[in-house]
């Protein structure tokens, strides 16, 4: 049975829809997990009468409409029915230095209207932006997620997808393929140029800023409204109703290759696990340089892992309050008027998640309030492995910190205060042993959407790459990327099991 059995490392968004494509070929599959649990960065944990979120923020292509609503069907065995609540204001930005405050609503006009009235000197860029959200509106946009990774895909097949979003064309070119820092430096206001970077992380492509509008506008966007752990235990328990297997605390020292293919794991406690498959859906860098010893890279690899921008690691702050904040908007970014200092980083931003569309996250009269500021990864880990108590004293100082700065804008909030969880790159490192602690992989930028990335490595046969390393984050492309993986082996002659 071992000859048919894929062997999935990682039991993530990536690993739990490879097991689950795998089950539904046919396959018998065993996912390997190096921690307790599922979900990797999309997770959730109790503290208290508080769950906190520490994963996925918000949620599209969900809506029967929608292209890769398939996709969900197929991997929770039914539709999402009533897990998302629906997104009405994507955020709300504040700048403390200008005494500025915009609220990015469904509407565009009144986006529109809200911009020119702070920065009339870049009506032109203002206009570019949201006539570029408006040539995207109700088109299918969750088909730009879906695109077939270069082992899959036709020669033609790109042709098709053009042919698709032709009506959209001029939105993705041009300015719009620029990313939103440089095409930000072009306006006169730097409050404007602020706002625009601070609208997604700054190095995504314009369109993809326009994207997100549309798809707010057309009411394409939602939250999960029992956290991120409750829609990856629902793929979990998908995956072994399809009689799956998963373990759990089994962190792979190596991948076994023999004779040019993969032919299994060895487990760091020793012990050897056999298959006819290995699928990656671990760290990529992890993947290629220590699992795999480094034997299969090519210039392209390289090239890429040695220059490529990252997505920044960051501290994660969650207070649960006595307090709802029921008529807060959801997500809010704030442009401090004087940067806060922690550990080695100078915060400028704070952003922040109040959970207050759900009551599944803290009791009545409740709340749980997440604030998010980039961080240092070599200052947290050093400080955690050579001083631990020193590592606790910072993260209580940088939360203290946090809250003084939220006293300003949420009066009281101080004495409402019934816990503080403290997340830091260096948590994030153990608990899924990402690279530099970051939640993401690569950074988003117009090259590398603009890159196709194999799923398959040179030298090695039987093997696949899975999650965000070759797919890029959000949540479609990660779950999309698990099936691709099986769609490779299954073409490469793996067979199932019976077949």
């Amino acid at each position: 049975m071992t000859e048919r059995r894929i062997i999935v490392i990682g039991a993530g968004l990536s690993g739990l829809s490879a097991g689950v494509y795998a089950r539904l070929g046919g396959y018998p599959c065993l996912i390997v997990e190096q921690y307790s649990g599922p979900g990797g960065v999309a997770s959730c944990w109790k503290r208290g009468e508080y769950l906190i979120d520490g994963g996925i923020h918000f949620f599209m292509g969900h809506r029967p409409q929608d292209a890769s609503s398939v996709l969900f069907r197929e991997l929770l065995g039914g539709d999402m029915g009533d897990r998302v609540a629906e997104m009405r204001i994507y955020g709300r930005y504040v700048d403390e230095n200008k005494g500025r405050r915009v609220d990015v609503t469904r509407d565009l006009d009144r986006l529109a209207r809200d911009l020119k009235g702070y920065a009339g000197e870049d009506l032109d860029l203002i206009n570019l932006i949201i006539e570029g959200a408006r040539r995207l509106r109700r088109l299918d946009l969750s088909r730009v997620a879906l695109y077939l990774p270069p082992e899959l895909s036709p020669p033609l097949a790109r042709l098709g997808e053009m042919w698709a979003m032709r009506r959209a064309w001029r939105s993705f070119s041009g300015a719009y393929g620029r990313s939103m820092s440089d095409f930000a430096r072009a306006c006169f206001d730097p409050w404007l140029s602020r706002f625009l970077a601070n609208l997604f992380l700054p190095d995504v492509p314009v369109w993809f800023v326009c994207f997100l509008l549309a798809l707010l506008a057309d009411g394409g966007l939602g939250y999960l409204k029992n956290g991120s752990l409750d829609f990856v235990r629902s793929i979990e328990k998908r995956f072994l109703e399809l009689g799956g297997d998963v373990a759990y605390n089994a962190p792979v020292e190596s991948i076994l290759v023999e004779n040019g293919r993969a032919s299994g794991v060895r487990l760091e406690d020793g012990r050897i696990l056999r298959s006819g498959a290995v699928i990656s859906a671990a760290d990529g860098r992890e993947t290629l340089f220590r699992l795999l010893g480094g034997r299969y890279l090519d210039k392209a690899a390289v090239e890429r892992y040695s220059s490529w921008k990252l997505a920044p690691a960051g501290l994660t702050v969650s207070f649960g309050l006595r307090r709802e904040l029921a008529d807060e908007v959801p997500l809010t970014t704030i442009s401090l008027m004087h940067p806060i200092s922690f550990n080695g980083s100078k915060v400028q931003d704070l952003s922040l998640r109040i959970f207050n569309y759900s009551p599944a996250f803290a009791p009545k009269g409740r709340c749980v309030l997440q604030a998010w500021a980039e961080a240092d990864f070599d200052s947290w880990q050093r400080l955690r492995d050579g001083d631990p108590s020193g590592y606790e004293s910072e993260k209580k100082r940088a939360a203290e910190e946090i809250l003084k700065r939220l006293e300003k804008h949420y009066p009281g909030i101080s004495g409402q205060v019934e816990l503080a969880d403290v997340v830091t790159p260096a948590t994030v490192r153990r608990i899924t042993r990402n690279h530099r602690g970051a939640s993401m992989a690569w950074m988003p930028t117009p090259r590398f959407f603009k890159t196709p990335l194999r799923r398959t490595l040179k030298g090695v046969s039987d093997f696949a790459l899975a999650g965000q390393w070759v797919a890029g984050s959000g949540v479609v492309p990660c779950l999309l990327s698990g099936k691709h993986a099986v769609e490779i082996l299954h073409r490469s002659g793996l067979k199932p099991s019976g077949g």
